[in-house]
């Protein structure tokens, strides 16, 4: 099943996303035959076979123009902007392009500043920012100058050792070049002279993030390159995260209190388990939404975000003796966009009599069905009950994140699947997907191609299909579907071009 190169991924993926010379050229004939745009093609392959893509974070203080920033990077106004600090209160992720080049732009923002202060907020968000981003671009508002404030995430990205771009907003014309020029006192390099809101400077600045930037990100897990795999244990505090780790350590490694929240920072250790050495990582219990979230549980889930980042496995730790919660689904929401492999450990289970079993079965039918693929391990890190499958779940979970199915196969099947179950008619047209690939792996990416537009429906129910035919347990998959233009809409794209 899984026809992955053992030895790693070879020079053509990252030219061709997972396809290699060969399978690649016959693709793209076929994507002629059927009319076809190649440009299209090759455009949907690149950017779903691209694999993680590099991270920049924008970071800085309140209401220095972060998101008007990231706006103007973005080609869109996505960002909200206002003329407040601390309207953005969640971290967004957008993907951009500069001079042919993909990337992922990271906004963040202060929190309430009433409850953290306006500095530890700005320094728990550069924090996780830094530690998740390949490279960074420090905004500080040229009109008013560095603050203390500023120095202060100056000091933490001296710290990390990322690559940093100093971009001085709010510079609207050559006169304000001179409050620019004194933001060299920081010691980060050339101060860039940007207007967000006009967009003056930001073409120079973002040749600066290219230089800056990786052309793809470390790797940070697997064998070949990285090391042990690494496994994040995630969950609701007081869970057992820290009890499970020292259960399969045989030692106290971690302290246990039945205070919830006493695991504050992730904790890496190297463990031998079925013969293999494995990096698990414990991390912080996530309690609510981040920017709800006071002082040291703030931090902590910056950094249980971070540790989901960085693994290949999230092993979501549930509490069997309670009823599945909302922060539950929301930590499993997590591990699935951040496309790791899952593994769903229900612990406790040997404090739970028939009655709770049963109830217990019906909410995981309701409340998360839609990990149905996950394995599942009914597990006691107090008793160490069932502690041996823990293992080989992990290795079922690794198999699926990196099966690809090649294209001649994907395609059989897909033409029986559309002949046996074709598309709904809408509108009085019936939509086919005419033929697909699988461009990437860690997690499964998929590209379909069709004659018109494919319904959500449609779609959960082919990667239902492509999971029952395939495997791919323990891991998410993407799909993404490109409509074949009419004629007139590609001879119309064409003269935009011109």
């Amino acid at each position: 099943m899984n026809d992955q190169n053992p030895s790693g991924p070879s020079s053509d993926e990252h030219e061709h996303g997972a396809l290699g010379d060969a399978e690649y050229a016959e693709f793209m004939e076929l994507a002629a035959e059927e009319g076809f745009d190649i440009e299209d093609v090759e455009g949907a392959i690149e950017a779903a076979g691209h694999g993680p893509l590099p991270v920049l974070a924008v970071v800085g203080r309140p209401n220095v123009g972060k998101s008007t920033l990231v706006n103007r990077i973005i080609g869109r106004r996505e960002a909200v902007v206002e003329d407040k600090p601390g309207v953005t209160r969640d971290r967004v992720t957008y993907e951009a392009e500069w001079a042919g080049r993909r990337f992922k732009v990271v906004d963040t923002g202060g929190w309430e500043q009433d409850v953290l202060g306006i500095d530890a907020s700005v320094a728990a968000q550069a924090e996780y920012a830094i530690e998740a981003a390949d490279a960074v671009v420090f905004v500080v508002d040229a009109t008013v100058g560095a603050t203390d404030t500023d120095e202060a995430v100056v000091r933490l990205l001296r710290k990390a050792g990322k690559p940093v771009v100093l971009c001085a907003n709010k510079v609207d014309g050559p006169s304000a070049e001179a409050d620019a020029a004194m933001l060299w006192s920081l010691g980060l390099g050339e101060p860039h002279p940007v207007s967000a809101l006009h967009g003056r400077g930001t073409g120079d600045m973002l040749d600066a993030v290219l230089e800056a930037l990786p052309e793809a990100p470390a790797q940070t897990f697997g064998t070949a390159v990285g090391g042990p795999r690494r496994i994040a244990l995630i969950g609701r505090p007081n869970v057992g995260k820290s009890s499970l780790l020292n259960k399969v350590a045989n030692e106290e490694r971690v302290v246990v209190n039945e205070l919830a929240g006493t695991t504050r920072d992730p904790v890496d250790e190297l463990i031998e388990l079925g013969g293999i050495t494995w990096k698990f990582v414990d991390t912080a219990g996530i309690r609510k939404r981040v920017h709800l979230q006071q002082g040291a549980d703030y931090y902590a889930s910056l950094r249980t975000a971070a540790a989901v980042e960085k693994a290949e496995v999230a092993v979501i730790l549930i509490d069997a003796s309670e009823s599945i919660s909302v922060q539950d689904q929301r930590i499993v929401t997590m591990a699935v966009e951040a496309g790791r492999a899952v593994v769903l450990a229900y612990n406790k289970w040997d404090t739970l009599d028939e009655e709770r079993r049963y109830y217990l079965e019906r909410e995981i039918e309701t409340e998360l069905a839609q990990v149905a693929w996950a394995p599942r391990v009914n597990v006691s890190a107090r008793t160490g009950r069932h502690m041996e499958k823990l293992v080989p779940a992990i290795e079922t979970a690794i198999e699926g994140w990196e099966t690809r199915v090649p294209t001649g196969r994907l395609n059989a099947f897909l033409g029986e699947l559309v002949a046996a179950h074709p598309h709904p008619v809408r509108g009085g047209k019936q939509p086919r997907i005419l033929f697909g690939t699988q461009a990437g792996t860690k997690p499964p990416r998929f590209v379909l191609f069709a004659s018109g537009f494919i319904e959500h429906g449609y779609r959960r129910f082919v990667e239902r299909r492509l999971r029952e035919e395939f495997g791919f347990e323990g891991t998410p998959i993407h799909i993404s579907v490109r409509v074949r233009e009419k004629r007139g809409q590609k001879n119309q794209k064409n003269q935009k071009k011109k």
